[in-house]
C-alpha cells in the first residue's frame, strides 16, 4: 500500500534517510524541519500518516499531535524518540494518551518502522472520528 507520509524532523540527516527508505518501500514522502513548518505542510497538502520526532526546537512533537487530534482525530501519527535522553520515557508514556497510535526509539530499523506504520494504520481505522 502506497501511502502520503509526512516527516516531521529537525535533524536533516535523519529526515532525508527516513525520505530516502520510505520512497524506496513506495511511499509519497514530505518532510519539514519541524512541527510549524510540518503543520502547515499538512494543511496544504494532507497526509496518511505523520511520523514525527518528540522533542525538536519550538513546536514540539506533543505540540503537533495536539493539534492534529484536534484537526484530524483518524490521522495516523507516529512518534519517534531518543530514547535514551532523560525525561523521554516520562513523555513517550502521555504521546500515547494524547493520541499518537506508535511509538519508535531512536535508533531503529526499517522493519520496525513498516511495522509501526502497520500498526498505526490498523489502530487509526478503529478510532473514533
Amino acid at each position: 500500500m502506497t501511502l502520503n507520509i509526512l516527516v516531521i524532523e529537525d535533524d536533516p540527516q535523519i529526515s532525508d534517510a527516513l525520505a530516502r527508505l520510505l520512497s524506496e518501500s513506495g511511499h509519497q514522502v514530505t518532510t519539514a524541519a519541524g512541527g510549524a513548518a510540518g503543520l502547515r505542510l499538512w494543511r496544504e497538502q494532507g497526509a496518511g500518516l505523520v511520523l514525527t520526532d518528540i522533542r525538536m526546537p519550538g513546536m514540539s512533537g506533543i505540540d503537533v499531535i495536539l493539534q492534529l487530534r484536534a484537526e484530524a482525530p483518524r490521522l495516523p501519527v507516529i512518534v519517534m524518540s531518543g530514547g535514551d535522553r532523560s525525561g523521554d520515557r516520562d513523555l513517550l508514556g502521555m504521546v500515547g494518551l494524547l493520541g499518537a497510535v506508535a511509538v519508535l526509539p531512536k535508533p531503529f530499523t526499517m522493519d520496525e518502522l513498516d511495522a509501526a506504520i502497520a500498526a498505526a494504520l490498523r489502530r487509526s481505522r478503529r478510532r473514533p472520528a
